[in-house]
C-alpha cells in the first residue's frame, strides 16, 4: 500500500512534483467541513497538508488514528492546528517559516503607506469623479519621515519591517517581551525596546506581527485603541483575532485612530459588520505571502516536511518535535 498524502486545497510546484514521487497525493480542492475532513482521514493518510483555514481540532486527528503520522501546514502560524492534542497522539505539526518574510514585510509597509497617505480613500474619490482638481488641504495625511514606527512581535518579520522603515526615515519601536536578545546586529543601537503601554501611547503607526495565542487574542482591544494617537495608523499582518474587530470599528468612525490598515480578519473571509465602510481603512485580501515566488518557496517547505515524515525523519520545521520522542511514528503501511 503506498503512502497516502492528504491535501485540502492543491498547492503550487514544487510540491505536486515532489510528493507525487513518493505517494499518492489525493487533494480536495476545497476547505472542508469538518466531518468530511475526518471522513477523509479516516480512510487512510499519512500526512495532512492542511490550509490556514483549516480547523485542526483534536476530533480531526483522532479520525485519521492510528495512521496518521504528520500534519504539515502550509502556513507559518499553526494557530489552526491543535498542537498539543496532536504531541499527545504522537503527530508532529510542520510549518512554513521564513520564507514568506519579506513579502510580509513589503504588504505591511505598502497598508502603512496606503493608509497613513490616504490612498484608498483617493483612489475612491477618482472613481467617483469627486476629484477637482489639486487643494491645498485635500486628503492630508501622515509624514512617515520622522514618525515613530511601534512594531509590535519582533520576530523576523517585525525587523524585515524595521528595516523598510528606517530607509522610510521612521523612528522605530518595538515591544516584545521574548525577543530582548534575538535583535539582528544591522538594527542594534537603531531600534528602541518599549513596553506596549507606552508604544501604543507614543507610536505615529502600530504594526503586528505577534502570533495568534490565548495571550494575544485581541491584544488590541478598545482600550488599547483609546491609547493611541487620533493621528495615529494600525496595521495588522498578523492574524486577525489579534484586534478587536469590533472595537476598531468603533474607533475608526470614532476617530479615536486615524487609519487602519489590514490584511487579516478576525472571522476571516467575513467582516465584521461596518469595517467595510469605513473610508479610512485599507482591506486587503490576505495577501501577506501572496507572490509567485513565496508561495512556490512555501510549497516546497511543506513537501520537504511532509517527505520526511513520510521516511520517519521529523520534519525539518517542526513545532513539536518532541511529539516522536517516546515510540517514534506510526508505522508505515505495508
Amino acid at each position: 500500500m503506498p503512502a497516502a498524502v492528504l491535501c485540502t486545497l492543491r498547492l503550487p510546484e514544487p510540491a505536486p512534483s515532489l510528493l507525487d514521487a513518493v505517494a499518492e497525493v489525493r487533494v480536495l480542492g476545497r476547505i472542508p467541513e469538518t466531518a468530511e475532513l475526518c471522513a477523509e482521514l479516516a480512510a487512510g493518510v499519512d500526512v495532512l497538508c492542511p490550509q490556514l483555514r483549516d480547523r485542526v481540532t483534536a476530533a480531526v486527528l483522532d479520525a485519521g488514528l492510528p495512521r496518521l503520522r504528520a500534519v504539515c501546514n502550509y502556513a507559518v502560524g499553526v494557530d489552526n492546528v491543535d498542537v498539543a492534542a496532536a504531541t499527545a497522539r504522537g503527530i508532529v505539526v510542520g510549518n512554513t517559516p521564513g520564507v514568506l518574510t519579506d513579502a510580509t514585510a513589503d504588504l505591511a509597509l505598502g497598508l502603512l503607506l496606503a493608509a497613513a497617505r490616504r490612498i484608498r480613500e483617493g483612489d475612491a474619490e477618482v472613481r467617483a469623479g469627486r476629484f477637482t482638481g489639486w487643494e491645498p488641504e485635500y486628503l492630508l495625511g501622515l509624514d512617515l519621515g520622522g514618525a515613530l514606527l511601534g512594531i509590535v512581535g519582533f520576530g523576523r518579520i517585525g525587523q524585515a519591517l524595521a528595516r523598510r522603515a528606517l530607509a522610510c526615515s521612521m523612528r522605530v519601536a518595538y515591544a516584545d517581551s521574548g525577543r530582548a536578545a534575538a535583535i539582528d546586529a544591522d538594527l542594534a543601537g537603531r531600534v528602541t525596546a518599549m513596553p506596549l503601554t507606552e508604544l501604543l501611547e507614543q507610536a505615529d503607526a502600530v504594526s503586528l506581527h505577534v502570533p495568534l495565542t490565548v495571550e494575544t487574542r485581541h491584544l488590541i482591544d478598545a482600550a488599547a485603541l483609546r491609547r493611541m494617537k487620533p493621528s495615529a495608523v494600525l496595521v495588522n499582518t498578523a492574524r486577525g483575532a489579534v484586534v478587536d474587530e469590533a472595537a476598531l470599528v468603533r474607533a475608526l468612525r470614532e476617530g479615536w485612530i486615524a487609519a487602519a490598515g489590514l490584511d487579516v480578519y478576525e472571522d476571516e473571509p467575513r467582516l465584521t459588520a461596518g469595517l467595510a465602510e469605513c473610508p479610512n481603512a485599507v482591506l486587503a485580501p490576505h495577501l501577506g505571502s501572496a507572490t509567485v515566488r513565496t508561495r512556490a518557496a512555501m510549497a516546497e517547505l511543506c513537501a520537504g516536511n511532509a517527505l520526511a515524515a513520510l521516511r520517519g525523519v521529523v520534519p525539518p520545521h517542526c513545532v513539536n518535535p518532541h511529539a516522536w520522542a517516546t515510540g517514534g511514528p506510526p508505522s508505515l503501511p505495508g
